[in-house]
């Protein structure tokens, strides 16, 4: 059988595609990346993240075709005999990094968060060493420390070596000192993320960046992301200049629900302003407004 992917709007490498890839090729498959009309799939497989980004453009008549994602249905899943399956790397020949998730799920309800929905409470998924291939891996758990299991994990990446990155941000409110000095052991490749949502937040970003810092765990690399929700503009000026008082680069976000909306130009402006760090560094937020 001849098996085409399409990957609509993926920002990384799409972890779903390379497991439905390794399971095609394990059957004798062939599979490839879908170009159109002068291939000749028997299925293809489309794969969109992103409910409000625009479809994909391939013709595709009579061909059988599978859509799944978040961006068709938030209730899409892979059979677990595909889930399960180590990613095909060779998808991504300049990739350099093993990707995938040590849970799924997160306890908390966060009211403009789909992952409770989609995925439900936190539980754990897949040992390190089912997926990794590299000396470097993504993560991205979206709650990690909530469960022994993660926990239990990232003491094995310890002792692996592995450098590590956890690219959905680290709950500030579960660094406590016995976590800070796990966190010290690991390798790293990008800056330690954390995650500043509200302003109830800031205090226990700022007792987790201490904690770190007191482990010597990248002690000067540290990024938080910050959400900006419709009609709190002051509310994320408040934590951005927080952030960067304690030494923290701020990484702005405006909220996009499931259906899309039309983002303010102030929300734009900010996201905009925050993450040029060149200008985040040199004016302030006011200077850059006018």
């Amino acid at each position: 059988m001849n098996i085409g992917l399409i990957d609509v709007d993926s920002k990384i490498p799409n972890l779903a595609l390379m497991k439905i890839s390794a399971y095609h090729k394990a059957q004798g498959d062939t599979v490839q990346w879908y170009a159109g009309e002068f291939d000749n799939p028997d299925r293809v497989y489309v794969s969109k993240v992103f409910t409000f980004t625009p479809d994909h453009q391939y013709p595709l008549e009579g061909i059988e075709v599978i859509k799944g994602g978040t961006g068709y249905d938030i209730a899409s899943q892979l059979p677990p005999e595909i889930d399960f399956m180590c990613p095909d790397y060779s998808l991504y020949p300049d990739m350099d990094y093993s990707l995938g998730f040590l849970t799924r799920g997160c306890p908390n309800k966060c009211p403009w968060c789909f992952v409770p929905k989609k995925e439900g409470n936190i539980r754990p998924y897949a040992d390190i060493e089912d997926f990794c291939r590299h000396d470097k891996v993504l993560l991205m758990d979206n709650n990690v420390l909530a469960h022994e299991h993660g926990i239990k994990q990232i003491e094995k990446i310890a002792k692996m070596g592995i450098k590590v990155d956890f690219n959905q941000g680290l709950d500030a409110r579960l660094i406590d000192d016995s976590i800070a000095k796990l966190l010290s052991k690991v390798k790293w490749w990008k800056p330690i993320r954390l995650a500043c949502d509200t302003a109830g937040q800031m205090k226990h970003v700022q007792k987790a960046v201490e904690a770190l810092r007191w482990y010597n765990a990248r002690p000067t690399s540290y990024s938080c992301y910050v959400l900006i929700k419709p009609n709190e503009i002051e509310d994320a000026i408040q934590r951005v200049r927080f952030l960067k008082g304690i030494g923290v680069e701020p990484f702005c976000q405006p909220y996009q629900p499931p259906e899309g909306r039309t983002i303010p130009r102030e929300e734009k402006d900010l996201a905009r302003y925050v993450d040029m760090k060149a200008v985040f560094k040199s004016v302030w937020w006011e200077e850059y407004k006018g």
